[in-house]
Formats: C-alpha cells, structure tokens, sequence
C-alpha cells in the first residue's frame, strides 16, 4: 500500500537529526575527552551525514521499487542510530548531571571525589563505545556501497486511479443523510440582500478525510448548475499541477471552444488572463475540490474574475486555516447515529438499508461508534463484514480494523488518509505517530501531551520561541489539518484535549508498526512479543505482570507507559537504563507500590501519574537532574519532599492541585525554570511563616506561564509579598488563586498594579475586592478569555469594562449588586458561558434598537432567592408571572443552557413550585428552547406549617407604591397582574409610578384600566393615585387592526399575605449600557 511505503526511509533519515548535533557537543573542550576519541567522533559525524543524505534520497523512492536488502540496510541504519544515541546520552548524563551541591562536610567531601571517579569512568566508557560504533558504522558504509544505495532512483509514477474519484458519481439515490447539509450549503450560498446577492460568494467545506466534502459538493454543483450560464467541477490535490488545473477549468465551462486546451503550450498566466477573459460579466458556478494550501488557493483566485454578477465558487478543503482564508466557512458535521445505521444496512443487505430482525444491535452500535459518523468508515467497516453471517460480526469486529490490506475499501480508506499524512512537515509526522501509544477513545491532555513530545525531542528550540509555545503550535496545525479531533472544557470554551477517529489510529498504528516506532500491548497479549530493538513500550487496558523473560528487553526502552491497567508487578525501574518518559495514568497497583529506585533513571525527562494513586514521591528524586516534568494530578500526594528543589531543570510541575504541598524554607524559589506550577505551600506553621516564604519567593519564577495555587489566612504583609511577586511574572498566561477569601483587598486594587497582557485566564476565587479593580480592563489585558471575580459592589460603569474585554468567553462573577445588563454597544460579544454567585440579582434587557444581550451566550448560571424576587415583583405591582419580565431570558437570543439555583428560604411551597413552572414556561417559549436545570437549597428552611403560612401571607401596610413600566409588561405579553392588593387588609391608598417610554397610548390606557379593576375590587376600596412618567416618548398607536386586550384576573386569595417587616424598595444598582440609560431606568424605578 502506498502509505506504508516511505515511513522506514524518513524514520531512518530522520532519526539522524538528534544524533548528529550530540554529536559536535562532544567535541567541546568541556568534555575532555582524548585527541584519537574525537577523531573517532569526527569520522562518525562525517559517515552519519553522508548516510543521512543517501537516506533522505532514498525515502523519495516507493518501496514497491527499492531492493529487499537497501530496506534491510535503512532499518538497521535507523536502529544503529538510536543505539549511538543512546551511548551519547548516557555519557551527557553521567558528565553533566551533577548530584546536588551539599554543604562542606565530611560526605559533601566524599561526594565530590565520588563525583570526579564517575566522571573519568565514564570518558573510559565513551572512548570504548566510540570505538566499537566506528565498527559498526564502517560495516553500514560498506554494505552501502555494496547494495549501490546511491544508484536508487525513483521510477516514473504509474498513473494511479485518484481514489476520490467515486464520490463524483454516486447517484443521488444511493446517498444518505445528503439532504440537510445540502440544503444548508445551499442556503449559505444564497443567502442575503439583492445588493450581496450579487457579489461573488465564496464558501468553503472543510472537515477530515472521508467526510463526504466532494459527495457534498458534487451533490450541490448538480443542483445549483442549471441556474448558472457556466460552472466546472475541479480537484486539485495535494501535489497541484496549475497549468492542469486551469485548463481543467476552461474544458468544463466550455467544452466546445476548449476542447483542445490540454494540447496547447501556454503558460499560467496566459491561462490565467484566457480565464479572467472568458468569466467576464458571467454568472458562473465553479467548484475547487481538495485544496491543501493557501499558495495554491490564492493562484486560483487571481484566475476567477470577481464580477458583481451573482457567481458563487465552492472549495473543499481539510485545512481550517485554508477554508477560512477561502472565505465562509461550512463545518461538515459526521452522520447521524441513524443515517450511520442506514448507510451501514444500505452497504451491506443493499436496498433500503434493511436488515432481518436478528440483528446484533449491540455489536452495531459499537461498530458505529468506531466509525464515528465518518461514511468512508463505515462503508469500510460494512464492506469487511458483508458476506458474512450477523451472528459472526462480534467475532469479527474484535479482529478487524481500517488498516487491513486485504480488503479493497479498507486499503483505499488508509490511501485517502495518508495523502493529509505526507502532506504534513517530517517534525508533525512524528509527533502525531506518537499518538499511537494512547488507547483507542482515550481523551489526550494536551498539556501532558506536549511535555510528552519534548520530553522525547521532537521539539527543536527555534530563536525566541519557548519549546512549549512551539508544541502548542504543533498541536494547533494538527487540528487544522483535522487529523485529530479538538476536545474542549466545557465551560471555558478552550481546547485542552485530543482524541483519535479510528480510521485516523488505525492508520498511524500501521505507520508505527512499520517503524518499530511503539510496541503496543492489549488485553490479552503475552509480553513475550516485547523484542530488544523495542523503543517505546505502551499497555493499554490490561493487567501488567512483567516476567523476568521480559525485563530483559527493557534497556533500549526510552518511554514505557500504562493507560488504565491493573499493575500486579511492576518491572523494576533499575531495569531500565535510558528511560525517558515514564507514564502511568489512571492505573490501580495491586499492592502498596513505591516507586523504589526511581533515583537510576537518571535520563527522565517525564515523570506522570496522572490519577494513579500513590502515597509518595521518593526522597531520591533529586538525582534526575534531567528531569523537566513531573505531573501528579489526582494521586492524592499531599506533601512533595524537600529534595525537589534540586530539579533545576524542571519546567512543569503539577501537583494534585489544591491538596499537595511543597515544603518552605527556600525551596520553590530555586527552582527558575518553572514554567507551570499546581502546588500550595506548606501547612500553616508558626505565624503561617511557610505561606509568607512561598508568597514571596514565587517572584524568582520569572518563567512562570501558568500558576494555580491555594492560599489560606492571607494578612497585610503576605499581600504585600504577593503584589510584588506578581509584578515579577511577566510571561504569565493563566493564573489562579483559590483558598479561604480574605476579606477586602485594597493593595491588589492599587492603579500602579498590572498583570502582563499575555492573561488569558484569570481565576481569583480566593481574594475579595470592595470595587472591581482598575487593571481588569480592556487595554490592560486585551487576551483575557476566562475571569472569576469577586466583587462586594458593582455599577454600570464596572459591568461596562467587563462586557469590552474582546476576548472574554467565560464570565464567573460573584457579587451583592443587582443590576440590568443591556444589549448594544459591542459590549460581552463573545461572551459563552456566564455564571453569577448567589447574592446576584441580574436583570437583561436589549436596547432601544432591538440590540440583543450578550448575542454569543449559550450558558447562563444564576441564583434566585424566592423572598428577595416576591419583593421585586411586588415592586412592580405584579405577582410571580412577572418573573420572565424581570429577568429577560428572551433577550438572550442564542441560550442553550439554563442553571438556576432557587433559595426556598422562608419561602411557600407554593410559591417555589409556581416559580419553577414559570421558569421552564420562559424557557419553553425562548426561540431556542434551552434545556432549563433548577436546583433548590434551603428547602428546610420553608414556611410549611398553616398556621405560619396564614401569618406570612399578610401584610398590614395601608399605603403602598407600584412602579410599572407599560414596554416590558407588554414585551413578554404578561397578563396585567395587579391581584397582589389582596394581600393588604388594611390598604387605605396604591401610589402608581407608570413609565409610557415606547409605549402606545392605548397600552397604557389598558394598564391603567387593569389596575383601577384591582382597586375596585379590593373589599376597601382603595384610593389610586396614578402619575405617568415618560409620556413624550410613548409611540405613536395604530388603531387600525388592534386587537384588545384580555384582562385575565386571578381570583382574590382567600387568605391575605403579610411581609414582615414591610419591604422598602429594593435597594437597586442599575448597571447599563451608557450613562442615558441609566437615567430612563433610575425614573422607571424611582
């Protein structure tokens, strides 16, 4: 198969470019080595290159045409490399990894001339290798010239059938689940006014390979072409021929004139002004299928006239970063699980996609799960199992996969995928086939992931650039690339995870096979097939057991990791003798495990046991001096030994968050590399001294990206050690302070204090600010995407800061304050998720334009308290359906997901019931229909008993004042509720406030007629005294066609209600938009 071709030859070269710069480091006078080692190492320098060289071209060659015995000298030059590497490393390690200064005493003595042995055995040890490697090397070089590597060329390509080339000419008949994405492509394309219409209108379909982009397109270009004077239907490729391309193009849209362009001589730009020439004032139709760059893109377009003609151009593409530059961008979403199922049946028993009533749903389900709603998948896996009886399917599910070569669709399945894998740079060819150590369906941290990579080289420092910002980018142009499947938090809206289609793992495990790049165990397999060129070892779902047969083919092993095993015996880490990564995640020990002899791995780079539990990390950790990651979340570790503060070199460390501790006494201070940090200080102590030392040598870490910690008992001076240990970290991007709040912060509030404008993420849970501090703004920190505050007092001018920071997707705001939260203004624009802490009263509303509030919300999280909003309605002379009004759920247009906490506190039944009702009746009528999830709390705390219900339902006022705005009554088409003055025994007069601002006349005539009805009805008969407020800006009423309105008046409770003590109006901080609002809102509420 063609993907399998060319990974032994790359590999092989490849594996050369860490060795060779180790190489020239051992050169150094440093290293003191022999005047016959380093011409050793200068022979080898010059043979490696020469083999890489020969190497590289050979990769160029497909295996099909390369000699059995060149393949056998690529692999063993691979193998003899690592080996090479090996020995350097070993020697670097035991040079350069000095044991940790002690202080002048007789062991620090004894230590030091130990120190100086070591060193000079190891010169001895490296001059021996050298030796022997010049052996081994002179051997390859001659075996070289013998099988006449340099004489390989590559032979003329056959023409190969494009394997796309089905998807052009399925019949429409036998597509499934084409309808709603066509019809939605369609409508992207045409959508807008007369005046867009017209303008040329480019959209581009992006998604991973198999997808179904070109069935899409074809499907569409069928539909639309007859509407067009001319179209054409074209593919690029990821090896595009432009002169090809552009006469492609001018043959489909005129067959006749054209039909001997393939046979003319001209160039592109000749071809590109024939184009421009023949488009003109045209409305044409053209699709650019499968492009893979946005150099071949932009070619194309200067080919395309950009008339005002109506044209519309669709590409194709995997590419996010190539869609978006081609313009509107269409995210083809995989089938449904039924379309799946249907497309699955149609594959197989043919027809309708029937099948008999026997079927083994249960093995479907998973076999559609494996196919993850990609249809070449599918047709893959029906294809292997057609013929074959339905009760053998579970059988054969275990043992069949993507990668099988035996099965025509299976084979052009991994053809199709491996054009986006040799489309890549060599660097992201490893870094994803090391994706192929994780299980199939596991969720890869991207953080883990990355340390991973560098901890392994496959991250070359570049000029500028940390390793990790580097990785970051790495991992960015995989998704872009669609090779992997982007997983998010949730909440945050940030990408902070991975996982693998199937198709996609079944073809780099094949890759990987191939290369002996991961030796994979699964439940069920022996350890026996661990051999002693194994590299990187992997165990998956299975109970590790490590014989000693096996243990003695661990030491060329440099990454052994465990996902989700039972570890019965586990190999003795003194086994190992050039480990590198060591990643036991999410595994159970059999028995109580230490991680004994964990001092000899002297070459880690990465220590993860992420969610492994384990009682504690060795005192002689101190002596991996190399070592750059330590990951211990959710291992229960509650305290780290003082000997981590030799690790000089590390540069992650995180801890089970908010439980392990780091000891004082100056020792994170000495740890500068750190770029992430997941611990807290130690246990308070005498006057807390341990938080205060932590505090202030946090300032020494001035690589610091990423802090996450817990501070309790924060007093004067220590925040005073905390605002200058911030200051000193400018790199950072995430920061998080939780514990125990402190009560007001007023030097954190100081204007002089600035965080760097690289904040992304800023979570300070822990500290507690009378006003919002002034450098949380949009100059200062424009990247803020994610804020957690807490705020004792809020206006509109503090909300106002907060909805213009550009970036801000996740808003968690606790705060006493009630405010309105108005629309317009570019204000909370991509605002996703926003949770207000109890004690919040928050009230949305569009503005006088009909400007929606926070357009881009999906989530909102937010507390009522059943008093406080029986005393806002009230307030507005309405009962509880006043509620949706209040609140202004309708105003938010995009909501998906409602949260609201309801505090029954001395609250009645009743009233938290018809509460509730009246919650998911706004959220039934809101446009999206969000799902709607209500938590109660205080439910002990309920008024339940007759008697004190009979008392609460009472009130003994005999003046009260209503203040009801007419627009909002009528916005949400409430009935004119005014029944609460039953509630009053003894009411002697209703003062009614009624603001008329953008209503008609009419409606507040009817406003004012429900409340007179009210009065009247009241067995005292009350005094009304009605004052309109805003009358010169009511509209103006069309009679004509009015419908009236009916009055629905609830019958006058039996029993009268009783507040006690009488309410005041609600104390109210209006927060707006702009400053005229508040005014219009003030005089509404005043």
């Amino acid at each position: 198969m063609e993907f399998a071709t060319k990974p032994m030859m790359e590999f092989a070269w490849r594996s050369m470019g860490t060795l060779l710069p180790k190489l020239v480091r051992l050169l150094k006078e440093e290293y003191h080595l022999q005047k016959s080692v380093k011409d050793g190492i200068k022979f080898l320098i010059s043979e490696l290159e020469s083999m890489q060289a020969a190497l590289e071209k050979v990769s160029d060659v497909p295996a099909d045409q390369l000699d059995k015995q060149v393949m056998l000298w690529a692999r063993d030059v691979r193998e003899m490399s690592y080996d090479i590497e090996d020995s350097v490393d070993t020697f670097l390690v035991r040079v350069d990894g000095k044991k940790p200064a002690r202080p002048l005493s007789i062991k620090g003595i004894i230590d030091k001339g130990l120190n100086s042995l070591a060193k000079i055995k190891s010169r001895h040890k490296i001059a021996a290798d050298i030796k022997e490697i010049m052996g081994h090397v002179r051997e390859a070089k001659e075996r070289r010239y013998r099988y006449n590597v340099d004489g390989v060329v590559a032979k003329p390509p056959a023409t190969s059938i494009d394997p796309r080339l089905s998807a052009l000419f399925k019949k429409v008949t036998e597509l499934v689940g084409i309808g709603k994405t066509r019809d939605e492509l369609i409508r992207m394309l045409s959508e807008g006014d007369d005046v867009s219409k017209k303008k040329l209108r480019v959209v581009s379909v992006v998604g991973i390979g198999g997808l179904g982009k070109t069935t899409l397109a074809k499907t569409v270009y069928d539909k639309l072409k007859v509407e067009f004077e001319c179209s054409a239907f074209v593919s690029v490729s990821h090896s595009p021929d432009m002169k090809k391309i552009f006469k492609d193009i001018l043959l489909e849209l005129d067959k006749d004139k054209y039909d001997n362009i393939h046979n003319t001589a001209k160039d592109e730009k000749q071809l590109i002004d024939i184009l421009r020439e023949f488009l003109g004032n045209k409305r044409y139709l053209i699709v650019i299928d499968d492009i893979w760059d946005t150099q071949s893109l932009e070619t194309i377009r200067l080919a395309l006239d950009r008339n005002s003609c109506g044209s519309r151009i669709i590409t194709t593409t995997r590419k996010f970063e190539v869609a978006t530059e081609a313009g509107d961008v269409y995210h083809l979403e995989p089938l449904s699980y039924s379309n799946s199922k249907k497309l699955f049946y149609t594959r197989i028993f043919g027809g309708e996609g029937k099948c008999n009533e026997n079927k083994p749903d249960e093995v479907l389900d998973k076999i559609l799960k494996k196919c993850g709603g990609v249809p070449l998948a599918i047709i893959t896996m029906a294809s292997l199992l057609a013929g074959k009886p339905t009760e053998e399917w579970s059988e054969v599910y275990t043992s069949i996969g993507f990668s099988r070569k035996d099965n025509w669709h299976a084979e052009n399945t991994m053809r199709i995928l491996s054009f986006s894998y040799y489309d890549m740079p060599s660097h992201l060819r490893t870094c994803l086939l090391y994706l192929s150590a994780f299980p199939e369906d596991y969720v890869i941290d991207k953080n883990e992931l990355i340390w991973k990579w560098i901890a392994e080289g496959f991250i070359q420092r570049e000029q500028g650039v940390g390793l990790f910002e580097l990785g970051e980018r790495y991992f960015n142009d995989l998704i872009n690339r669609s090779l992997i499947q982007p997983l998010g938090t949730g909440d945050y809206g940030t990408v902070n995870g991975c996982c693998l289609h199937d198709m996609m793992l079944g073809l780099i495990r094949s890759l990987s096979h191939e290369e002996n790049f991961v030796t994979i165990l699964h439940k069920g397999q022996d350890d026996t097939i661990v051999q002693s060129s194994t590299r990187r070892l992997s165990h998956h779902k299975r109970t590790v057991n490590h014989n000693s047969e096996s243990q003695m083919y661990l030491t060329h092993v440099r990454s052994f990791s465990a996902f989700l095993c039972d570890i019965e015996k586990m190999v003795p880490l003194s086994n190992f003798q050039v480990l590198r990564v060591l990643a036991l995640e999410e595994c159970r020990f059999m028995e109580g495990y230490r991680l004994t002899h964990l001092g000899e791995l002297l070459h880690l780079r990465y220590l993860g046991l992420a969610y492994t539990p384990i009682s504690e990390i060795p005192k002689e950790i101190e002596a991996l001096q190399f070592l750059q990651t330590l990951e211990l979340a959710g291992t229960g570790i509650k305290e780290l030994p003082s000997s981590i503060g030799f690790l000089t070199q590390m540069v992650c460390l995180h801890g089970d968050r908010s439980t392990t501790r780091i000891p004082g006494d100056g020792i994170i201070g000495k740890m500068t590399s750190l770029e992430e940090l997941w611990v807290r200080p130690a246990a308070n102590n005498d006057n807390n001294k341990s938080a205060k030392q932590f505090v202030k040598e946090l300032g020494n870490l001035k690589e610091l990206r990423v802090l996450d910690t817990v501070i309790d008992g924060l007093d004067e001076s220590m925040e005073e050690a905390l605002l200058e240990s911030l200051r000193n970290l400018r790199k950072l991007r995430y920061l998080e302070i939780s514990g125990r709040r402190w009560g007001k912060s007023l030097r954190l509030e100081a204007p002089g204090f600035i965080l760097p404008r690289s904040l992304q993420h800023l979570w300070l849970s822990g500290l507690r600010f009378f006003n919002l501090p002034t450098w949380i703004n949009s100059s200062l920190l424009p990247n803020l995407c994610v804020l957690c505050v807490v705020v004792d007092s809020m206006d509109y001018r503090d909300m106002r800061i907060i909805g213009k920071l550009p970036k801000l997707h996740y808003l968690h705001l606790y705060t006493e304050s009630t405010f309105v939260v108005y629309g317009g203004d570019g204000y909370f624009q991509k605002l996703k998720y926003c949770k207000l802490g109890t004690g919040v009263t928050a009230m949305f509303r569009e503005d006088k334009s009909g400007v929606p509030v926070m357009p881009s919300l999906e989530v909102l999280d937010f507390s009522i308290s059943i008093r406080r909003l029986m005393d806002f309605c009230f307030y507005h002379g309405q009962g509880i359906k006043f509620l949706p009004v209040l609140v202004g759920l309708h105003f938010i247009p995009s909501l998906l997901e409602v949260k609201v906490t309801i505090s029954c506190q001395d609250a009645l039944p009743r009233e938290v019931d018809d509460t509730e009702k009246v919650l998911r009746n706004a959220a039934f009528k809101h446009p999206k229909w969000p799902y709607l999830e209500v938590e109660k709390f205080g439910k002990d705390k309920m008024i339940t008993s007759v008697e004190d219900q009979s008392w609460a339902m009472m009130d003994f006022r005999d003046v009260i004042d209503y203040h009801v705005h007419v627009r909002e009554l009528n916005d949400i088409g409430s009935a004119l509720d005014f029944t609460s003055l039953g509630n009053f025994p003894i009411l002697e007069k209703v003062n009614a406030s009624i603001n008329c601002e953008d209503a008609t006349a009419d409606e507040v005539e009817r406003v004012e007629a429900a409340m007179r009805d009210a009065v009247e009805a009241h067995p005292n008969h009350p005094v009304l005294q009605v004052e309109r407020h805003g009358a010169e800006k009511m509209k103006v009423s069309n009679q004509k066609g009015q419908k009236p309105v009916d009055h629905k008046f609830m019958m006058l409770p039996q029993k009268m209600r009783m507040i006690l003590p009488p309410p005041t109006t609600p104390p109210t901080s209006v927060i707006i938009a702009n400053e005229e609002k508040e005014e219009m809102v003030e005089n509404s509420m005043a």
